[in-house]
């Protein structure tokens, strides 16, 4: 204890003095004609960062889109680089060309380990390789629980219960998320060895997370140990093939279940919160969708209804491409190397793409990149006159990541939503009870979301009452 206290004040001698100086200068200074973030000794540009930290996305997608190769790096406190990129030639190099030269890396893994674990958000290799708001993540906590567990939290039950698991989660990925903004590089891992603070807070969170993940292996081990050969080969959700595959570790296991429940809560439903939110300022799109779901509806199965909602994908498409459920991905590099737009990588940099910032970028999009129009995502076939979905290529709009590690579970996401859409939009239409002008504020964390989520109010539509 007398050793952290003496090297604790040796770095608060240096460092004040150094504070005082910056600031200083800041008051001094004239403003900054580029958009670049200044960068001090020791301070890096930690200063601009913290005065950002409420609007990251926005921040650093301003700064990125504004250079010329759609690169910048962020000189964080300590000596510590961050490369911010939204080129679509740099995304490619790291997720599918070069992609054995950047992974999680040490700083992304040991940050979410306590809660992650070794799931497949925070880990790499062999790991890997085997795992390949309110009332909608209420949903969505149902429906991931009940396809990948077998089992009904019922969260969304009448009563809309106030689910301890779904409280404890949600501080668990805020509490985890918010170590990275640590001025002091691992600050985090002196009040965890301490026990205190927000770190307390997190251990309680993600205990009670932990606890219930394996509760849920438990039974199904016990359910699987009663069926016969027969029967145990024909299970139905994820959670069930991944024992019967002989992998029996618990602690494993549990990571897998706590990813599959970020995976299908926090991404399905940020992407329908502003789905819903720009409909419902576009009302000639809402039109569109309405028309398309009514003449769709006549088909045989579920998944051929919303199969055929060519329109309902694009404006889904278009809504992730203004609101990526998540903003920025990182990983960092395990050797030298130098991108094609010829940015230098050191070994144990962080590199980050930056999907929020991609579908900001003017010669990609359009002048009208700010416009929320789905038709972008669209061609008229020419015989029937039908709309034909037109793609983007996976490394220009990386919202479901792309190369080796792209999302496993994007088609069923679309699934899932497209179906939410139809069986919503059949019967009602969302109005927001906002106050008449007020923005919504974009929050990024692990996943983005919607400051104090969407109010609505639901009103029946007078054609599915009638």
């Amino acid at each position: 204890m007398v050793d952290f206290h003496l090297s604790a004040s040796l770095v608060f001698s240096i460092l004040i003095p150094l504070l005082f100086f910056v600031i200083s200068k800041l008051k001094t200074s004239t403003s900054n004609p580029t958009k670049l973030p200044k960068s001090y000794p020791i301070f890096g540009s930690f200063f601009a960062i913290l005065k950002n930290r409420e609007r990251y996305a926005h921040w650093t997608s301003d700064i990125v889109t504004s250079t010329p190769n759609l690169t910048f790096t962020l000189h964080r406190p300590f000596g510590r680089r961050l490369v911010l990129t939204a080129n679509a030639a740099n995304v490619q190099h790291i997720l599918k060309s070069h992609f054995h030269n950047y992974d999680k890396g040490d700083f992304f893994r040991s940050t979410l380990r306590d809660f992650l674990g070794d799931g497949i958000f925070n880990t790499d290799g062999e790991n890997w390789k085997f795992q390949r708001q309110d009332i909608l993540q209420r949903f969505a906590f149902d429906n991931i629980c009940k396809i990948a567990f077998g089992y009904d939290p019922g969260y969304l039950s009448e009563s809309l219960p106030e689910e301890k698991l779904a409280v404890a989660f949600e501080k668990a990925v805020k509490l985890s998320s918010d170590r990275f903004s640590s001025f002091i590089p691992y600050f985090w891992k002196i009040k965890k060895a301490l026990n205190i603070g927000s770190e307390k807070q997190l251990k309680i969170a993600v205990g009670q997370v932990r606890e219930f993940a394996k509760e849920i292996i438990r039974e199904k081990k016990q359910q699987l140990e009663g069926k016969s050969g027969l029967e145990s080969s024909s299970v139905d959700d994820l959670l069930s093939r991944f024992l019967s595959s002989g992998h029996s570790d618990e602690d494993f296991v549990a990571d897998i279940v706590i990813s599959f429940m970020l995976a299908g809560r926090d991404t399905t439903s940020a992407a329908l919160t502003w789905f819903f939110y720009l409909l419902s300022h576009n009302p000639e799109v809402e039109r569109e969708i309405l028309r398309e779901i009514k003449e769709k509806q006549e088909a045989t199965s579920a998944y051929d209804e919303v199969k055929e909602m060519v329109y309902v994908h694009a404006s889904l498409c278009e809504s992730m491409r203004l609101y990526p459920p998540v903003p920025v991905d990182a990983k960092e590099a395990l050797s030298d190397d130098v991108l094609p737009d010829g940015t230098v990588v050191r070994k144990g940099t962080r590199v980050s793409y930056h999907p929020y910032a991609m579908g900001r970028v003017e010669k990609v999009w359009g002048k009208d990149w700010a416009a929320f129009r789905p038709a972008r995502w669209l061609e008229r076939e020419e015989t029937a006159g039908e709309w034909r979905f037109v793609n983007k290529d996976s490394y220009t709009y990386p919202v479901f990541q792309a190369g080796p590690r792209i999302c496993l579970g994007k088609e069923m996401a679309f699934i899932q939503m497209k179906r939410v859409v139809a069986g919503v939009f059949r019967r009602f239409r969302i109005v927001p009870v906002v106050v008449e002008g007020a923005e919504p504020v974009y929050i990024a964390g692990l996943t983005a979301k919607m400051k104090g989520g969407f109010p609505v109010r639901i009103e029946a539509r007078a054609e599915a009452s009638s």
